[in-house]
Formats: C-alpha cells, sequence, structure tokens
C-alpha cells in the first residue's frame, strides 16, 4: 500500500514549524549537532518554510551567514525553537573559507515518498 502526498504534506508541514533554526557545520554534526561554526559574527538563521506540495517543503527565501575565516561549512543543521537538534543535511561540495566570508543557503527542501 503506497501512502499518499497529501499524507506528506501534512507531516511536512509539521516538520518545517517545528525546525525553527538553521546553522553550519563543518563535518558531520550528528547525533547531537557537534561541529557547528564559531566565531566572528556567525549566527543561526531563521528559515521561512513554503506549504509542503508534492511530497516536498522547501525554504522560500536564501539564508546567509557570516563565515569566521579558516572555516569549512560542510553541513547545514535544524534546531527547534527550545534549541533541540533535529537532524542534518549533508551538501554536495564543501566550502572552505580562508578569510572571514559570506555563505548562502539558497535552496534547501525536504522530502518524503514511498520506499
Amino acid at each position: 500500500m503506497a501512502l499518499t502526498n497529501g499524507l506528506f504534506n501534512t507531516a511536512l508541514d509539521a516538520m518545517a514549524g517545528e525546525a525553527t533554526s538553521v546553522s553550519l557545520h563543518s563535518s558531520n554534526p550528528d547525533p547531537t549537532g557537534a561541529n557547528e561554526l564559531t566565531g566572528g559574527t556567525y549566527a543561526r538563521q531563521t528559515p521561512t518554510w513554503g506549504a509542503a506540495s508534492g511530497g516536498t517543503v522547501s525554504i522560500t527565501s536564501d539564508l546567509g551567514f557570516d563565515v569566521p575565516g579558516g572555516s569549512t561549512v560542510a553541513y547545514v543543521g535544524l534546531w527547534d525553537t527550545g534549541d533541540s537538534w533535529l537532524g542534518s543535511i549533508q551538501l554536495t561540495d564543501s566550502e572552505s573559507f580562508a578569510a572571514d566570508g559570506q555563505f548562502t543557503v539558497t535552496a534547501m527542501s525536504i522530502t518524503l515518498t514511498n520506499a
């Protein structure tokens, strides 16, 4: 039996409502949210999520982060309002910063599918 995207969309909207903060990590942060960048003016960002459709929910605007020099960005992390770790998304390509710089998350989606 297959589940419908309507059910997935309901679940994804609830998940997006919980994921209220986004972080950057230098290496695998799971299962606790370890390896988060620190220093300079780095700060977590607040995502704006669209309504789930077709089994996918995505952010609706870019997230800009100040990254301290000497850092590598390899993962994006998700947190709830209580500062509890929700999980991570590994970037296709990590990016290293020799000097202070800017990292922008231009697209981020969570998709549920029937296996």
